[in-house]
């Protein structure tokens, strides 16, 4: 299995990204993992805020051991049952999920894919989104208002108690690992990395170093 990591802030586009990626591929030859649905059932109560907040925003909110489980069980060929996270709630769905099953191509995506090295080493190519933090901060806005239930009040009490402080301390270091960094507009690197994975589809994985090649020398900035 060929597996593309794609890291970026809250709001950078890392679903709309991968979408666009899959849209362009055979949907049985390519699978798409979230880090989303690895939050813990119960935040540590270490990381809340003074105001008595969950931070959701830390490295410690996910259950990083079942996805390595998870990950790793793709890698080898299995299927997985992904758990399922309902953001409107706060918590992990019970007695629910979603099976998985291994294809050519996975894309992994999350705030934290590229924050351990266990995950950089599995990953074949690493990408990271790099967009200003006023685009990620409406996008988010908008987002967490219209898709999962939240308040104005809340949405900006959460950007600046642990949203823009983790991304600072925690996610933008990430871009030190990546072999590829997209700027806002992200239809160009859609279309140059989807090409590339159609070879890795097509032919064989010996076309790893060429994708690397093709789209890490530079930023794909617009």
């Amino acid at each position: 299995m060929y597996i593309l990591a794609i890291a970026g802030g809250s709001g950078s586009g890392k679903t709309t990204f991968t979408k666009k990626l899959i849209d362009k591929l055979p949907s049985s030859e390519i699978t798409m993992l979230s880090m989303d649905s690895y939050y813990l059932p119960n935040q540590p109560q270490e990381n809340f805020t003074e105001s008595g907040k969950a931070n959701f925003d830390h490295p410690d909110a996910f259950d990083w051991e079942l996805l390595f489980e998870h990950l790793f069980m793709l890698k080898n060929g299995e299927t997985i049952e992904s758990p399922i996270y309902d953001f409107e709630e706060s918590k992990r769905v019970q007695n629910k999920s979603i099976n998985l099953y291994p294809t050519k191509v996975l894309v992994f995506e999350g705030i934290f894919a590229l924050y351990d090295k266990r995950i950089r080493e599995m990953a074949d190519v690493k990408c990271f989104l790099n967009v200003d933090a006023d685009i990620r901060f409406i996008r988010r806005l908008h987002r967490d208002i219209q898709e999962r239930g939240r308040s104005l009040d809340s949405v900006i009490s959460q950007y600046y108690e642990t949203v823009r402080p983790m991304y600072q301390k925690y996610l933008d270091p990430q871009k030190q690992y990546a072999d590829v960094i997209v700027g806002e507009e992200t239809d160009n690197a859609a279309g140059i990395i989807s090409s590339k994975l159609k070879e890795v589809i097509h032919t064989t994985f010996n076309t790893t170093e060429n994708l690397k090649e093709s789209v890490s020398e530079q930023s794909i900035q617009q």
